[in-house]
């Protein structure tokens, strides 16, 4: 048997994510970096070394990337990448342990993200200048994200043809290239109806382009120019708390939860492979079923 180099041996796991798993390009690119940092931080530079590595090695450098000041999630992330690798060299053969294997990640890391509040949302979505083509742009943007929970990535990615404007669902490709149908209401299909009549032409002249949200040089709205929106339009509707686009898929399935949807019905509009991502929302319906009990059990109170 071969041995790889470590360059041979990131090239073939990033090979393997991509051909095998149909990880997506944002993801694999995380992958690779995260590991190279981890390769660096364990100066590890073949499959020997990484044979070397114990348990307790690989938790000191994920509580060390957590001083630095990574986040919960990216050092999750992390974790997964370095398990993803030594699971791929095992069935290589080109290890006979897996060092990554009995590592687990603190139950603290399994948190409730960030949601806004129903006040908040309608601030926020109120903030654009409807007076402006650009306004009326973000406010159909932030408008569809709220109603549908989408990734950012595959709200910047929606076609015009991936819209049903008459039956209000949007059709995306999401994770492993899997595709998922989500409703959206009467609110977020008149916003999209005005961005068309009134914005969107002005912002092509003339051109065409398959992408429904566009900017005004005509080109497709990108994730990075989205999250400069967000920020922006929370400023002016005076919200100061960190945010993301991610937020408002958040705030959809928080609220939807309180509301009384299943945990299932979540899982499929956000579309989660596995239903332990979305458990991350548990509380969320505990807490409603709990209001429930205290409101019509006789002895609830």
């Amino acid at each position: 048997m071969v041995k790889w180099c470590m360059d041979a041996l990131l090239n073939e796991y990033i090979t393997y994510l991509v051909v095998d798993r149909n990880r997506s390009a944002a993801t694999v690119e995380a992958y690779q970096r995260d590991l190279r940092h981890f390769m660096q931080a364990t100066a590890c530079s073949d499959p020997d070394s990484l044979s070397r590595i114990t348990p307790q090695r690989i938790m000191e450098y994920i509580n060390q990337i957590k001083a630095d000041g990574a986040s919960a999630s990216s050092a999750a992330r992390r974790l997964a990448s370095i398990k993803g690798l030594y699971k791929f060299l095992l069935a290589e053969e080109q290890l006979s342990v897996n060092p990554a294997q009995t590592v687990r990640a603190p139950r603290l890391w399994r948190r409730l993200p960030g949601a806004l509040s129903l006040e908040e949302v309608d601030r926020l979505l109120a903030a654009p200048d409807l007076t402006t083509p650009e306004g009326v742009r973000d406010c159909a943007m932030l408008e569809t994200l709220y109603a549908t929970g989408l990734r950012v990535s595959e709200l910047v990615s929606l076609t015009l043809s991936s819209v049903n404007m008459e039956a209000g669902f949007v059709a995306t490709v999401g994770k492993g290239s899997k595709t998922r149908v989500i409703p959206f209401g009467e609110r977020a299909r008149l916003k999209i109806a005005e961005y068309k009549a009134a914005a969107r032409p002005g912002f092509l002249k003339g051109r065409s382009s398959d992408f429904l949200f566009i900017t005004r040089l005509g080109g497709p709205m990108t994730r990075q120019g989205f999250w400069k929106i967000v920020r922006r339009t929370a400023k002016i509707a005076g919200i100061w708390k960190k945010l993301s686009p991610h937020s408002l898929r958040h705030s959809f399935a928080t609220h939807l939860l309180e509301r009384g949807a299943d945990l299932r019905s979540v899982q499929s509009m956000l579309g989660h492979s596995d239903i332990s991502t979305t458990q991350i929302y548990t509380h969320v319906a505990e807490s409603r079923l709990k209001r429930i009990f205290e409101r019509i059990h006789p002895r609830g109170k």
